[in-house]
């Protein structure tokens, strides 16, 4: 515990405990008043728990006035006195009778909301200087076994959960409440043009099939290596964030945005690699190209007014390798206490550590579930949508047909639990291009048929949707600036490059 110093008469310091925020007095009043009108109890029990009185003695008087309430039994110094006359720190009040003075100012009646209110702010008080001295007490031990950005993250674990416990006004809402909310949703998918009640996709045909990105949802994006999920989840997440602007330009409320904010942690590829596609889809210019420096003064010009044109789109990439469930959780918070974020954006979930102590070996099934547990519960805290992209198992390839399935996610079923909704993208292209024959084979003319047909063409196979139907929504894929965009109608027939 912290320490004030005092100076004695003799010139010499010491120490003298310092008192932890408390109001005991406070205390004593809400329990008289509580046990002189039950009725009291309504509306300071949402709130108030017993682990928020300083001292553990009222703390259980409180707990014995709830459980009695709540099996609407009258409480009151009399039908408590039984519960306590084995309480030792009750005998060394002066005993039962301890209740009854606690009942001795009826005054305390007119203001219980204003002490509950007041013993609710002393505990948060309290545990914040809990988290102040287990951070110093960390901070100065120096064994070989302790890291400090660990600490660090948390720290602001800690911080967070202190901070929502202060603004948690209770989940129970009124139906009139729910069905305002309800409204709200409906207003924003009307005021968008129909279909879109969340975060959009920059997809026409997938905002249509979903309704756009829920807040507290979590979305599992997976495919095969190749299929490009971490194109389509940039391209969302991009347009969300471009969205977001448009909206601010146009004077729309934050809340009732189309976009948002959006964090992009990737755990694979680099933050100029993931820059480099999003250049390359607005500036309409080859990725290989602007890799390899392939491009005119023109292009350049292009490039640089799309640059520019991004500088200040809110979207933060995050593309530390090997981060835990708990540091991308705590890094999460820090971004929509700073930023704002409304969209969050997982490429991919199976490079994620769990917070396990246990060998790399060690049932990784289980680390799995522990990290999509972990993300739906991100989702739900800060009340935005969660999409984390997944590995497909290498069954897929061993059947004929190559069109994923919900048994297909890799390593566990738990993803498929805690997912609200799951996607597959897929791409016939790709696979038919592996079986490509020789030119002056008999079957070239029937596969360049199907390739004609099936080209730069992909589905987005909503394989599971707790707000909807599922289905498949076709959408178009440029590989050269891996952008995926709407199909233009069910006959399209690209331009085949070759």
């Amino acid at each position: 515990m912290a320490e004030v110093v005092r100076i004695n008469e003799s010139g010499a310091a010491t120490p003298e405990p310092q008192k932890l925020p408390q109001n005991i007095e406070a205390e004593a009043a809400l329990l008289g008043a509580l046990m002189i009108d039950n009725r009291l109890v309504e509306d300071v029990q949402i709130r108030l728990k017993p682990h928020h009185f300083f001292e553990p003695l009222h703390g259980r008087i409180y707990e014995s006035i709830l459980r009695m309430t709540d099996k609407n039994m009258v409480a009151n110094p009399v039908t408590l006195r039984p519960l306590f006359s084995d309480d030792e720190a009750m005998k060394e009040v002066g005993g039962a009778a301890y209740l009854a003075q606690l009942t001795g100012s009826g005054a305390a009646v007119i203001g219980a909301r204003d002490f509950a209110q007041q013993i609710y702010d002393l505990a948060l008080l309290r545990a914040l200087v809990g988290v102040g001295r287990d951070l110093v007490e960390g901070a100065l031990d120096t064994s070989e076994d302790v890291a400090p950005l660990s600490q660090i993250e948390k720290a602001e674990s800690e911080l967070y959960r202190v901070a929502e416990e202060g603004g948690n006004e209770g989940k129970v809402k009124s139906f009139g409440e729910a069905t305002r909310l309800a409204l709200e949703q409906a207003e924003k998918a009307l005021n968008s043009g129909g279909h879109l009640s969340g975060v959009t996709t920059g997809l026409d045909g997938v905002n249509a099939k979903i309704g756009g990105l829920h807040k507290s949802d979590l979305i599992v994006l997976a495919g095969r290596p190749g299929m490009g999920k971490t194109s389509l989840a940039t391209n969302m997440a991009f347009a969300a964030a471009q969205r977001y602007v448009r909206d601010m330009e146009d004077g729309i409320e934050p809340s009732k945005s189309a976009g948002a904010p959006t964090a992009f942690f990737s755990l694979e590829m680099s933050a100029d690699q993931l820059a480099t596609r999003i250049l390359a889809e607005q500036s309409g210019i080859s990725s290989e190209n602007l890799r390899m420096g392939k491009i005119s003064q023109q292009e350049f010009r292009q490039l640089a007014r799309a640059s520019g044109e991004l500088a200040n789109l809110p979207l933060y990439i995050d593309d530390t390798p090997g981060l835990t469930i708990a540091s991308l959780r705590a890094r999460a918070r820090r971004l929509k206490r700073q930023k704002g974020i409304g969209f969050v954006v997982v490429d991919y979930l199976q490079l994620l550590q769990g917070t396990g102590k246990g060998s790399a070996g060690d049932n990784r099934v289980q680390e799995i579930s522990e990290i999509s547990r972990g993300l739906k519960q991100l989702a739900k805290e800060l009340d935005l949508p969660v999409m984390a992209l997944s590995q497909l198992s290498r069954a897929v390839e061993q059947r004929e047909d190559k069109r994923p399935q919900l048994s297909d996610l890799r390593e566990s079923g738990s993803i498929e639990q805690d997912a609200d909704m799951v996607w597959f993208v897929f791409r016939g292209d790709y696979y038919l291009a592996a079986k490509k024959p020789e030119e002056d084979h008999p079957d070239f003319a029937t596969w360049q048929e199907e390739m004609q047909r099936i080209y730069g063409r992909a589905d987005l196979i909503v394989a599971k949707q707790r707000h909807g139907a599922t289905g498949t929504v076709r959408m178009r894929f440029d590989a050269r600036i891996t952008k995926f965009s709407d199909a233009i109608d069910s006959d399209y027939l690209p331009e085949m490059r070759g």
